[in-house]
């Protein structure tokens, strides 16, 4: 028999909760089989420890490049930096916090901006190094931002703002062209995460 009260609430009320419920637990269900069936891929941690995939790149073939000896997410001070010249001992992080917490214990560290060319590595480091011909790549951080027309000091929400106006221009189902709308995502998805970037560094050292 139902507690008395439960028969005072309208029937209608009761079948809307009890059907409710029942569908919460087929979507549960649902969503605990298909994690099952079709579990979401690991995510590599390691390449994303300190600083985008192509700037590590970029200062890994610089370190080659000059014949610095160097390993990848080294621990120094507690802290893992991109990487360690242990010759040197000089860490190399996209991290500030980190950077600040390894000056502070003794070791020489650069502080990389994920927008700096790996070549730019060497004005910071505290030793001399070999002279390499110059790199006429043009810079895709400029060149991401000029896709936007905008200045490379624009905030994450002036990225967005740029990157919905133009995008609607060059949607392929608008009549524009499939080649610049690829060109517009990569140029957003490179000036977002450099905004961002930006912004963060600037709130870690105001903080």
């Amino acid at each position: 028999m139902l507690p008395e009260w439960l028969s005072l609430l309208p029937p209608w009320l009761l079948t809307g909760v009890i059907l409710g419920s029942v569908a919460s637990c087929c979507v549960a269900v649902v969503f605990f089989v298909g994690d099952r069936l079709f579990p979401t891929a690991p995510v590599d941690r390691s390449r994303h420890i300190d600083g985008t995939v192509r700037r590590r790149q970029e200062i890994r073939q610089y370190l080659v490049d000059i014949d610095e000896r160097f390993r990848e997410d080294f621990t120094v001070h507690g802290e893992t930096v991109a990487f360690y010249l242990p010759e040197r001992d000089v860490a190399i992080t996209f991290d500030a916090k980190a950077y600040f917490r390894i000056e502070e214990a003794g070791t020489y560290t650069v502080l990389c901006e994920h927008e700096m060319p790996g070549r730019g590595l060497g004005r910071r480091l505290p030793f001399d190094v070999p002279e390499l011909e110059p790199d006429l790549t043009p810079d895709p951080i400029s060149t991401a931002f000029a896709a936007l027309e905008l200045d490379p000091a624009a905030s994450p929400d002036e990225v967005k703002s740029a990157y919905r106006s133009k995008i609607k221009e060059a949607h392929p189902d608008h009549g524009g062209d499939t080649e610049e709308f690829q060109r517009l995502q990569e140029a957003y998805a490179t000036a977002r995460d450099h905004a961002a970037y930006t912004e963060a560094k600037a709130d870690v050292v105001t903080a």
